[in-house]
Order: structure tokens, then sequence, then C-alpha cells
């Protein structure tokens, strides 16, 4: 009960981040298009350092560790990536939502209003990053646990902002804006909830668990991320920010994990 009251204070706070980024937006400053993507290309590398070394190694580790052969525990961590990535593409394909700068995806003429679209796309986006921190925390390993939530929330905070800049720049209000933020932070507690559940429950899912979320992160990274921070010929710039994303993530792992 301790690590799933823990897992999701972690993933909680990580979620609120992107409220805290969102917040320059009430101030009068211009943010280009080219820091806008770096900033995604930035939230990229972080979940991707975090997929590697916060879920695949311990992963890998923990399926060693409760008796699997190597080769085994390789198998575990590739079935649970590939769960992870088919689940996030059957989430893509039946439910409607609306990318923030490529637009609508699977409408199918929908007249939902695009808040719904919009939050449809938080919560497919967001939800892995909430496993991911829950997960973590659901072994009882504190130590594993705070450098990703740390590296969560610290690419949340570029994250919500560019979210908010894009609903102003189509005419929605700066409140509205950092409402949609607010419900971004709130998904990822939902996710932490069932990541620290899960694995607190049973303990050898523990692998699965950790395979399954990274899988998941690394479809949103490329499905979304990159593609994002890619728009209108930004590719050294998303670049760019995913290597420093990369490395800052790696660091906070490496120093405090």
């Amino acid at each position: 009960m301790e690590s799933l009251v823990i897992g999701a204070i972690a993933s909680l706070c990580a979620g609120l981040a992107t409220v805290v980024g969102a917040l320059p937006i009430l101030l009068p400053i211009n943010f280009t298009q080219r820091v806008q993507g770096i900033m995604l290309g930035f939230g990229g590398g972080v979940m991707l350092a975090a997929t590697s070394f916060s879920l695949i190694v311990p992963g890998t580790e923990a399926a060693i560790s409760q008796g699997a052969s190597k080769p085994s525990a390789a198998l575990i961590i590739v079935v649970g990536i590939l769960l992870g990535g088919v689940f996030l593409q059957l989430v893509h394909k039946f439910l409607p939502h609306e990318h923030f700068f490529k637009g609508k995806e699977n409408s199918r003429g929908s007249n939902l209003k695009r808040i719904w679209l919009f939050i449809a796309a938080i919560t497919i986006h967001n939800f892995p990053e909430g496993l991911a921190v829950g997960v973590n925390f659901g072994n009882n390993n504190i130590t594993d646990g705070i450098p990703v939530a740390l590296g969560i929330g610290l690419q949340n905070i570029p994250e919500g902002l560019v979210v908010a800049l894009s609903l102003v720049t189509e005419q929605y209000s700066a409140g509205y804006a950092l409402w949609v933020s607010l419900l971004t932070g709130l998904v990822e507690p939902i996710g932490g909830l069932i990541g620290a559940g899960v694995v607190s429950i049973a303990n050898f899912i523990l692998p699965w668990a950790m395979a399954f979320a990274a899988g998941a992160m690394l479809f949103v990274i490329s499905d979304e991320i990159i593609p994002e921070s890619h728009r209108k010929g930004l590719e050294k710039e998303g670049t760019i920010g995913v290597m420093l994303g990369f490395v800052v993530m790696m660091f906070l792992d490496v120093a405090l994990g």
C-alpha cells in the first residue's frame, strides 16, 4: 500500500509539472518555433533515456533476479515492449484524438468538440509516462523511482509550455490553455496507480510491466514527439533537444539511481 501511495504521489507531482511549464503564457514572452522544436525534442530525449535506463535495463535485471536465464529475460523484455507498442497502436486506431500540430486523427467525421480530442491526445501521450513512474515505485524501490519521476517531471515542463502555446496560437484563452495543461497532469497519476498497483500485487509482473511501459513510451516518442518536433523543417532543433534531454535524463538516472 505504501508503494502504491508513493507511486501515485510521484506520478501526480511529475504530471503537474505541465502546469508549471504552461505558466509563462501569462507573461509577455515570445517563444519562437525554433525554441518550441527544441523543447519538444528535449521531452522526447528524456523519455528515450527513461525507456532505456529506467525501464528496459532494470526490467531485464528484475527478470534475471527472479530466476530467468539471460535469453529468457531478453525474450520477456522483447515481448513486453511489443505488447506496449501494440496497445498504443490500438488506442490510436480506435480512439479519436487530435495532434497539437498535425491535426485530427481517426475522428471519422465525429462532432466531438476539439477539447475532447485534445484530452484524448493528452491521455494517449501521458499515460505511459505515469505508468513508468508507478512501475518503478511499485517495487518498493524508491531509489529507482526518484530519477524517473524527476525526469518525467522535467520533460513535462517544456511539453506543458508547448501545448499551452499551441492552444493560445489557435486563439484559445490563456485560462483554457492552463486548464488543458492541468488535465495533462491529472492523467499521469492514473497510469501511476495502475503501474504501482499491478506490481505491488504481483511482483513477478515487474519485468513485464517495465517492458510494457517502455514499449508504450517508445511508440509515443516515434509516433508523436519526434514528428511533432520536426514540423516545419525544425529537424535540427528537434535533434538538439533530443540529445540534450537524453543526456540530462541519463545523468539523473546514473547519479541518483
